[in-house]
């Protein structure tokens, strides 16, 4: 083999190689990028799942927990008796009303409320775990894919890369004090 054909191919190779090397490089460093990006958006998706549950199941909760209290007002009311002002009108609709609410409750539900706003306050509970561990499942996974893409950045010889293609690091997730304060849940 002539001896030019040899230093064609040393050159070649010279040129070919960091040129693959620069595009596996650049590519790495996007997929990671996007990752990231990804991950960012899990985080909103687990904030505004937050939000929407959370919201759903408490005014849920408060709308079962005021049901209840009128119905067990209502039966108290009912067992002392019917009140004395109340018209022919309202003591017919009052003992239709309390007709109602008999077929519905039996007397150990009377004896000892265990209703089921007792549920939905147990389920609210589970809803917010749920959600929480969600969120924090999100920011994990949005730091690990920063601390990796980072790490990257910052190695040497793909610094040489993500400098020459202007990338930056990424912050790490860290809640603003607002958001860091918990969702007001009031009764």
């Amino acid at each position: 083999m002539p001896s030019y054909i040899i230093v064609i191919l040393v050159v070649a190779a010279l040129i070919i190689f960091p040129v693959l090397w620069y595009i596996a490089t650049m590519n790495s460093l996007r997929r990671l990028e996007v990752k990231v990006n990804e991950s960012e958006s899990g985080i909103d998706v687990a904030l505004t799942k937050r939000f929407d549950v959370l919201t759903k199941m408490v005014n849920t909760v408060k709308g079962y927990a005021k049901h209840e209290k009128e119905t067990l007002e209502n039966v108290t009311k009912w067992r002392s008796g019917k009140p004395r002002s109340m018209s022919m009108e309202d003591k017919q609709e009052f003992m239709n009303k309390m007709n109602a609410l008999q077929s519905g409750i039996n007397v150990a539900i009377e004896a000892y409320p265990d209703l089921k706003a007792q549920q939905s306050f147990s389920s609210l509970q589970n809803s917010i775990s749920d959600v929480e561990e969600h969120l924090q499942a999100a920011r994990r996974l949005y730091n690990s894919n920063v601390s990796i893409l980072n790490s990257r950045i910052v190695t040497f010889p793909t610094s040489i890369v993500a400098g020459m293609i202007n990338m930056q690091q990424k912050e790490f997730f860290e809640a603003d004090i607002q958001k860091r304060e918990d969702v007001k849940i009031e009764f």
